[in-house]
């Protein structure tokens, strides 16, 4: 299955209410909305592409547990953004003193808040160009740091507000945090199965 776009008049004027409707509504769909309100389906990721997004969501869980500086959430929370699009990444953190200040009905949706860290895991039905998009998206909503994992050509991307995308081949290595996340590490040796 292809990524579906939709765009007619009846999603494309969905307020932010119908639309979570309309995922609750589908809850076996992957669903995403871009700014311009085109409803995204996109297909389930292979259970390779599953693991993968899971160590990574994993990683970032354990290191906050200790920290403690923030929440951590996985694939399936859709965020909100300023631009209006609503979106998810495969693993993010925003800081509890951010979350903190959005309220208790704002958190019980798809939050109107952009995470301050992002992961993203390429996955076998993924473009890269349209991945990497992506990312710039999240950095244009104010997501401070963005990681781009992919599985496929074994090299991970790190998006940085104002500077180019850096390059990591291999995934013989760790690839390690900065603020907003300053001292995780994302060991890409467990990717390896």
């Amino acid at each position: 299955m292809d990524t579906l776009v939709l765009r007619d008049s009846i999603t494309g004027g969905m307020t932010d209410e119908e639309f979570m409707t309309f995922c609750l509504e589908n809850p076996g769909l992957r669903i995403e909305r871009k700014s311009n309100f085109e409803v995204v389906i996109m297909p389930p990721v292979t259970t390779l592409s599953a693991f993968y997004s899971g160590e990574v969501y994993g990683q970032l869980r354990d290191w906050n547990r200790i920290h403690k500086g923030g929440i951590v959430f996985d694939s399936s929370a859709g965020f909100t953004l300023p631009d209006r699009s609503v979106i998810s990444p495969d693993a993010s953190w925003i800081s509890k003193e951010r979350w903190n200040g959005i309220s208790e009905e704002d958190k019980n949706k798809f939050s109107p808040i952009c995470p301050d860290f992002v992961i993203e895991v390429r996955s076998k039905s993924d473009n890269l160009d349209a991945l990497k998009i992506k990312m710039t998206l999240w950095l244009k909503n104010q997501a401070k740091l963005a990681w781009l994992v992919d599985p496929i050509e074994g090299a991970t991307y790190i998006f940085k507000p104002g500077r180019p995308e850096e390059r990591i081949q291999g995934f013989n290595k760790k690839v390690y945090g900065e603020m907003p996340v300053e001292g995780f590490e994302l060991d890409l040796t467990q990717l390896k199965i």
